[in-house]
């Protein structure tokens, strides 16, 4: 019995933890309504990257909305279903967010590999990248909100007969590790075309 109730306690104790970085995001962006959702469920095929959240159009949940964690961008809700929806991870290679270098504030898209890295694409080549330096959301393309945390550059890929050099990107958030996620449901995506 009091092993059990040691489990109970040490599991709401990580809960509170999750929730409380998730408040923490929250209010930093006060003019945003968010939804916390629990992750219920990874897609089992190595072709998509996406989780289920048990949260749906029953808590105004819809297709194209947003999805983070304090740590930084998830993806984006795919399907939405009344107890539940899909969110596509940002690691899945039919993913694209327009982004920015917060430094140097150069444009680029990630682009997900197959192996899981992402990378940033698209990026002049005289743009001049450190390694270390924050890549976030620009909001180009009305795909998701500017200036959400989509990771770091850990190394930069660039040839002088290219157009454009590449940053290899370390995720600011664990895929592997998500629990409870925060819907931004007063976004909504504007359908320009192109990148997202």
């Amino acid at each position: 019995r009091l092993q059990r109730e040691v489990i109970r306690l040490r599991e709401q104790a990580a809960e509170a933890e999750i929730l409380g970085g998730l408040l923490n995001y929250a209010r930093s962006s006060p003019e945003g309504r968010y939804v916390a959702a629990n992750v219920i469920g990874h897609d089992a095929s190595p072709y998509l990257r996406s989780i289920w959240i048990g949260s749906g159009s029953d808590d105004g949940i819809a297709r194209g909305m947003a999805v983070v964690t304090e740590r930084g961008l998830v993806g984006r809700v795919v399907e939405a279903f009344p107890t539940a929806a899909r969110v596509q991870l940002i690691t899945d290679p039919q993913s694209a967010v327009n982004v920015r270098l917060q430094d140097s504030r150069a444009d680029g898209i990630t682009i997900a590999q197959a192996n899981g890295e992402l990378w940033m694409g698209q990026i002049n080549q005289g743009v001049e990248i450190a390694p270390g330096e924050l890549v976030l959301t620009s909001g180009l393309g009305g795909g998701y909100p500017a200036d959400i945390t989509v990771g770091q550059v850990t190394s930069v890929r660039s040839r002088d007969y290219e157009l454009f050099q590449q940053a290899v990107l370390l995720p600011g958030v664990d895929f592997e590790d998500l629990e409870i996620v925060l819907v931004i449901t007063s976004f909504q995506p504007i359908p320009v075309g192109g990148g997202s």
